[in-house]
């Protein structure tokens, strides 16, 4: 391995790998090798920028915690995430369609009833939530578990209000709960809004560099695992919002937009009687059956 030169290392450096016994290790780690020789040969990347790019990723690294995920911003608005996600939840059409987890979804989420007001307080207009789980061939999909998680009204997680010296955070606009025995589901929260990004760290000087906005179109997330199917994490985005066309980490699909309907003040659909304007959502999400091997 001596007298390697600009023209031979790369080679060298996949001939240094041979004794790899893991097969798919090895194949990852030979295409990452080959893209990163060329990127730096394509661009004639200097020592400079060499530094610079390890400088940024020590920087995200460092501001990167239990609470904050700088990386996954990092893959987010790079677009990596969409296109991982894309590329592993391919689907027949009729499946309501996947889009990326994001940095914010926690463990723990409370249990909820169906009916029941998962906002615990977060700050908001009143919004209902209905809707169906069904299979591929319409069929409902009882006791399906329901992952439920969103901003509020100033764009904030409950996880970004977390107090770094309390044991446990207050779970707030986000819940867990299970479909009904004819696959429909209801609960009451919040009207989502849109929101930037966490964009005061290393990722966020990314995006101003590059002449790029933080934000994101109002939503709401949803994670369903049911036995059977195959697991579905997808947002249902607010129509209307200005920011669908340029979602910073690329992940509106035109099937998951939906209107929130806007009502006077009234009766609200679990016959709460409402006092201020409030909003309904009705959305119905489709499983992909697993696939049944011989």
């Amino acid at each position: 391995m001596r007298n390697i030169s600009e023209d031979t290392i790369t080679q060298a450096v996949l001939a240094a790998m041979s004794g790899c016994k893991n097969p798919r290790l090895r194949t990852v780690m030979t295409s990452l090798v080959q893209h990163l020789h060329s990127f730096a040969r394509d661009i004639e990347l200097t020592e400079d920028e060499w530094r610079y790019a390890i400088q940024f990723l020590t920087e995200v690294g460092h501001i990167t915690d239990d609470k904050r995920q700088e990386f996954i911003l990092l893959s987010d608005t790079l677009g990596l995430s969409m296109l991982t996600t894309t590329q592993n939840n391919r689907k027949p059409p009729e499946c309501t369609e996947a889009t990326v987890l994001g940095p914010f979804f926690v463990e723990g989420a409370p249990e909820y009833q169906n009916g029941e007001d998962v906002s615990n307080g977060a700050a908001g207009l009143p919004c209902f939530v209905s809707g169906n789980v069904r299979g591929l061939d319409g069929e409902p999909v009882s006791g399906a578990a329901l992952e439920i998680w969103q901003s509020d009204e100033d764009g904030y997680y409950d996880v970004q209000y977390a107090d770094p010296q309390q044991e446990e955070m207050e779970f707030r606009a986000r819940a867990r709960l299970r479909t009904l025995a004819d696959g429909r589901f209801h609960f009451r929260s919040i009207l989502p809004e849109a929101y930037p990004i966490p964009h005061d760290g290393p990722v966020g000087k990314m995006l101003e560099a590059l002449g790029r906005h933080p934000w994101r179109p109002a939503h709401l997330h949803f994670w369903i695992n049911a036995a059977g199917y195959e697991p579905l994490i997808t947002h249902v985005f607010r129509n209307g919002d200005q920011y669908l066309d340029s979602d910073a980490v690329f992940g509106v699909r035109s099937t998951l937009v939906a209107d929130w309907v806007e009502h006077a003040p009234g009766v609200a659909p679990d016959g709460t009687r409402m006092d201020t304007p409030f909003y309904t959502l009705d959305y119905d999400f489709v499983l992909n059956p697993v696939a049944q091997t011989a």
